[in-house]
């Protein structure tokens, strides 16, 4: 662990770092920034030039050298070294122009960066945790940068974006994701941890290149991948007894029995599941309204059953329940199709959280089917009028013109949701999608879109974008240090960005914020979320004050602080 701590009491950095170990310690190197005194107490004299820099100084030099690398996969690089170099000024700058550097360090160029990882590797950042070091993990923990840690993300790189096994490079998640924590949801980069779970990959492209920097072995699977998971948390809770776990990109099958496994152990969360599905539902909820709809009415076409399909329409199953219909007839609310077509009750390789929403055969039998073996998405479409569609297959164009028509003739204005990322595997362009309902559609992408220009019109496109919501949560929880996450506290987080709708004022607006708001809407989930969590009797740590001022207290900024010198 590095040598430096943060004096609450006197607000300045304690550091037995000089030189050039400070220099290029990130958390800590100011640059240009450090002051005369600072410079002689801490060996920088001659390191620097001469002249003394202000922060925003040094936010605009960065600004114009990250106008002139053309490209979002260089311009990401670029981010991302500044990020190793001084990460203050990083989050800084970033901060400053968050609608127009997020989507360049986060999805969706860090899936391209993702692919890069090996051929572009520069310098590591997080925990890297092999299969092969499994009996050391608590020493491989203890080897990290920042000495005290509030919240970990972890990936094993199976199931990235919409790009599937990558393996070790699948770190850059982790990585992306801490970022969003800290620039829209306040969390002290100095306080995380990303973690790379390496047990081999299944893509034998990255078994074949030599450039590769992971594990060179099939994934694991069974008893090993479980007990390793095992052994993982458990050095975790005995080292991090407050943590806030964040699960990112596990396979379909491993994501959510990791979650069901250790949900009521540690206060943990899968962002794949538990965050998109929050997130697109608080865009149905405030589309539902702004028609005059009820929730339960809804008929909802899922295209694409892994992780975030079902994840999306367990979140919504909650919410019929909650409006009053049994579980038994939410489920039947649904029509999912997976890459066998619309699932059904006698096919013997559904997964256990796909059964819920099969269909029985019987039911199929008085549908016009255009090819009798395969139900395909023309078919549900015809044959039962929905009135939601959730796109998260990965496949590029799916949502057709025919589908997407068929639709519009009958309701008024129906709800399309093309979330796959990155942009090339959405499944329709919001431009087709208004043009092929004559601008009556209801729209939110997982990928960002430019403003489209509609009859004369400008239109913004709502980006279902989890960064609206697991920065939120994450400080919420954080905030009243909550022992577990439980559905209610989901639920208020979802409220709280529905209520912030755009569409809730114009029925025209966009279904959710825009992104420059996101810093704005985490506080108001943080809140949301900490009043469950104390209304359940979760929480470890007691708030004498307003719940809204603490939290916005603990919210981190990007700033440099004095230095003292300890030995």
């Amino acid at each position: 662990m590095l040598g430096f701590k943060h004096n609450k009491k006197d607000n300045c950095i304690e550091t037995s770092l000089t030189g050039k170990p400070l220099l290029t310690t990130p958390q800590l190197n100011k640059g240009t920034a450090f002051t005369l005194e600072e410079r002689h107490d801490l060996k920088l004299v001659g390191k620097l030039p001469a002249r003394i820099e202000t922060l925003d100084e040094q936010v605009k030099r960065c600004y114009a050298q990250f106008k002139t690398y053309k490209g979002n996969l260089k311009r990401n690089l670029f981010l991302n070294d500044l990020h190793d170099t001084n990460q203050v000024l990083f989050y800084k700058m970033v901060s400053e122009h968050l609608a127009e550097m997020l989507p360049v360090i986060y999805t969706p160029i860090v899936g391209t960066a993702v692919k890069k990882f090996s051929e572009e590797f520069r310098r590591p950042r997080g925990i890297y945790l092999s299969y092969q070091e499994q009996d050391y993990i608590e020493e491989i923990l203890n080897n990290r940068s920042n000495p005290e840690i509030d919240l970990i993300v972890v990936t094993d790189g199976e199931g990235v974006l919409g790009i599937g096994d990558q393996g070790v490079g699948g770190m850059d998640i982790p990585i992306a994701k801490l970022m969003v924590y800290s620039l829209c949801g306040g969390i002290n980069p100095c306080r995380t941890l990303p973690i790379l779970l390496d047990v081999g990959t299944n893509n034998e492209e990255l078994l074949n290149d030599p450039l590769y920097l992971g594990w060179r072995h099939p994934r694991l699977t069974g008893k090993d991948y479980d007990n390793f998971i095992l052994k993982f948390v458990r050095a975790v809770e005995k080292l991090f007894p407050h943590i806030f776990l964040h699960w990112e990109d596990f396979g379909r099958e491993n994501a959510r029995r990791n979650l069901e496994r250790f949900q009521k152990e540690v206060c943990t969360f899968n962002d794949d599941m538990q965050g998109t599905g929050v997130v697109t539902l608080a865009a149905i909820l405030a589309a539902v309204h702004t028609k005059g709809e009820k929730l339960n009415e809804q008929r909802v076409v899922v295209f694409g059953g892994g992780t975030a399909g079902t994840g999306i329409a367990d979140q919504i199953v909650d919410a019929m329940v909650r409006e009053g219909l049994s579980r038994e007839k939410a489920y039947q609310q649904f029509w999912m199709l997976d890459r066998p077509g619309l699932l059904t009750s006698d096919m013997s390789d559904l997964t256990t959280f796909q059964k819920n929403y099969a269909r029985t055969p019987k039911e199929l039998e008085k549908w016009t089917l255009a090819h009798g073996n395969v139900v395909t998405l023309n078919d549900v479409v015809n044959n039962i009028q929905p009135t939601i569609l959730i796109g998260c297959s990965a496949v590029p164009g799916a949502f057709t013109q025919e589908i997407i028509s068929t639709m519009a003739t009958h309701t008024e204005r129906p709800i399309i949701l093309p979330l796959s990322n990155p942009t090339e595997r959405c499944e329709a362009v919001p431009q087709d999608i208004l043009t092929w309902t004559q601008g009556k559609a209801m729209i939110a992408t997982g990928s960002p879109f430019d403003n489209i220009d509609y009859q004369g019109v400008e239109v913004r496109i709502a980006q279902c974008n989890n960064a609206f919501v697991f920065p939120g949560i994450g400080l919420g929880l954080n905030a009243v240090k909550a022992k577990h996450l439980s559905g209610d506290a989901l639920w208020a987080a979802c409220n709280a960005l529905s209520d912030h709708s755009p569409v809730m004022k114009n029925p025209m607006a966009p279904l959710l914020p825009a992104l420059d708001e996101a810093k704005h809407i985490a506080l108001k989930i943080a809140v949301a979320v900490a009043k469950q969590v104390i209304k359940e009797n979760n929480h470890t740590v007691d708030v004498d004050d307003d719940l809204e001022t603490y939290i916005q207290a603990q919210m981190w900024e990007p700033k440099y602080l004095p230095f003292k010198r300890v030995d």
